[in-house]
């Protein structure tokens, strides 16, 4: 495991601006510093970078963290891998703590590079493989396209790898599931007479093949299987190299095939991902949405795609924002995007995904298709055959747009329909937030710019309590946690929890943090109070205390928690009294609160 000291010292040795910078363009407004958020689309800057704070926030989005959660979230990593990234970058050796368990020898790293060695063997085999080279250039691919997707070949051979492994034997390569041991434990090569499409992680690394048979067989795909390092529910083929495109563009394009993928970037549309032989899942439209507003879900116009569009829809409902969009590009019958493209060109392309049919038109469409509009039994059927999508669909305005559809589809009213669905509430609330601190009801929108987000989230966050000033204040100052008493931090509350968490750690010697906010949410990373200060550091990031009145705002706010406890205690005393009296030594104290009470209210006037 890596110390915690190490972490903080890191975190205090980096500037969050600087790492920040490498990857995205940063301008200065004011003390922080703003940029287009990476994790989903948008024109305006809604993302800060605190400099004085060490820490990171959008507006738009909410997501935030210190410079390890960036390169977490930025890069895929997980916490290790992010502190090794930032300490490479820092100049800095990680050490460990000795309580690290070794891993066995067919860790991951010997995975990934398994995976890296076959890829190499397979691109080497591709150069003396005419038939294979003849097949790419009929699919109309160059050989920079093949060489930018890395595309190989395994040629038809029980154990070709041999020649790239010394030691085929070896359990990693079954792992890998780079090959196949059968009941009579013979060992073969998984993947024989087949274009090879290696599959990237978001930081690039290989961890998995497609393989697709040259001409007619089957299964004319066939993948790895899932390893500890592939869980194809989650992967997209062609995301890492179609990471900044889709920035760029403002779009995702979701298609079935690997050599779509390839086919569009071949044409210049580099903004394409597929699913990798699974239905679109809920993980893949949340990695999509990291990325952008806008997602375009391409598939063939016959029956098939029409019902992989369907599943699709239904796997992204309880996904959907208010200010993102899912929509559907259906192509001719005839086409898939690989052959559209070359037959029209990637103009035509582009036009038919920007005007591509958005999900809750479709979603209308096909239950209007498969009912009969002209009686009331069909009407009735829509209404209820759209109650549980309707019900899934998370984003609470385009939510009621869909009732409001719906009731006109079925010929009721909007409160009929949400009587049926038990949504009164619900839609009753998005109303009354939607005319004031909500994106436009069409659910199609880009988020508006980042001061339109501080004003609305100021508007819609409650003034602190007098516990959750005090943790403002000792986030900003950590050494301050130290004039606490800890038997005056009331533990009803996560913030309270918080606070006497941060109280402890002074307590116990640890030193304080040195690397802003970002530092202290860091040490308190995958602890139980680690999503509250979290999410308090985002409230935070344009909140300045003015040092002039700092300390004078602190001691009120002791006082006022410190009056909160008397006036708590004195209320249960008397109360005591009422009811069942008091002895002499609960006199005696009542007295003292009492006294104490007319003591702190002196003081605040003074």
């Amino acid at each position: 495991m890596i110390p915690q000291s190490f972490v903080q010292e890191l975190l205090s040795r980096v500037d969050i601006v600087d790492v920040i910078e490498r990857y995205l363009p940063l301008k200065k407004s004011g003390a922080n510093y703003f940029a287009c958020c990476p994790f989903h689309g948008e024109k305006s800057a809604s993302f800060s970078v605190s400099p004085t704070k060490q820490f990171y926030h959008c507006f738009g989005c909410g997501v935030h963290g210190s410079a390890i959660g960036f390169l977490m979230e930025y890069s895929g990593l997980g916490f290790v891998e992010a502190v090794k990234e930032l300490a490479g970058q820092a100049g800095l050796q990680v050490p460990d703590d000795g309580r690290h368990v070794a891993l066995p020898a067919d860790d991951s790293q010997r995975l990934y590079e398994a995976m890296t060695t076959a890829a190499r063997f397979y691109r080497e085999q591709l150069k003396h493989a005419p038939d294979a080279i003849d097949y790419l250039k009929r699919r109309g691919l160059s050989g920079e396209i093949a060489a930018r997707f890395g595309l190989g070949y395994a040629r038809e051979e029980w154990q070709g790898l041999q020649r790239a492994f010394p030691d085929y034997q070896a359990k990693t390569l079954a792992d890998a599931g780079l090959v196949i041991d059968n009941d009579q434990g013979r060992r073969y090569d998984r993947f024989r007479d087949r274009i090879m499409f290696p599959i990237h992680d978001r930081r690039g690394r290989i961890i998995a093949f497609g393989g697709r048979i040259l001409d007619k067989g089957e299964p004319k795909y066939l993948n790895s299987p899932e390893t500890p390092l592939f869980e194809k529910g989650r992967e997209l083929y062609g995301l890492f190299l179609a990471q900044k495109a889709i920035r760029d563009t403002g779009f995702a394009v979701v298609v079935e095939g690997y050599m779509d993928v390839v086919a569009l970037a071949q044409y210049g549309i580099e903004n394409a991902v597929a699913t990798l032989g699974t239905a679109t899942t809920p993980q893949h439209v949340n990695t999509l949405l990291k990325q952008t507003d806008r997602i375009v879900f391409c598939f063939d116009g016959d029956a098939a795609g029409r019902r992989a569009a369907w599943r699709a829809l239904e796997n992204s409902l309880e996904s959907l924002r208010d200010d993102a969009t899912l929509a559907f590009l259906f192509l001719p019958a005839e086409h898939d995007p690989d052959s559209f493209v070359r037959a029209e060109g990637a103009e035509a392309f582009r036009k038919a995904a920007a005007t591509a049919m958005p999900l809750a038109r479709f979603l209308l469409q096909e239950l209007a298709a498969s009912n009969d509009l002209g009686t009331a039994e069909g009407r009735a059927a829509l209404v209820h055959e759209a109650r549980p999508l309707v019900t899934r669909v998370a984003a609470p305005l385009l939510r009621l747009q869909l009732v409001k559809a719906v009731a006109e589809a079925g010929e009721l009213t909007q409160a009929e329909v949400e009587d049926a669905y038990g949504l009164h509430s619900a839609n009753r609330s998005a109303r009354r937030s939607g005319g004031k601190d909500m994106p436009p009801a069409t659910g199609f929108g880009r988020p508006p710019g980042r001061a339109a987000f501080v004003a609305r989230s100021a508007a819609r966050r409650k003034p602190p309590s007098a516990i959750g000033t005090l943790l403002r204040l000792v986030m900003q100052h950590p050494a301050w946690a130290a004039r606490l008493p800890v038997d005056l931090v009331p533990a009803d509350s996560a913030e309270g929890r918080a606070l006497i968490a941060i109280i402890d750690m002074l307590s116990l010697g640890e030193p304080i943090p040195g690397g802003g906010l970002g530092a202290l949410i860091e040490r308190f990373r995958d602890t139980p109070h680690g999503d509250t200060l979290s999410r308090v550091a985002g409230e935070m990031i344009d909140e300045e205390f003015d040092d002039a009145v700092i300390e004078t705002h602190f001691h009120d706010t002791l006082r006022k928690l410190q009056a909160d406890a008397i006036n708590m205690e004195i209320s249960a005393l008397q109360q005591q009294e009422r009811e069942l009296g008091l002895n002499s030594t609960e006199r005696h104290r009542l007295a003292e609160l009492l006294h104490e009470k007319l003591s702190l209210r002196s003081a605040a006037k003074l």
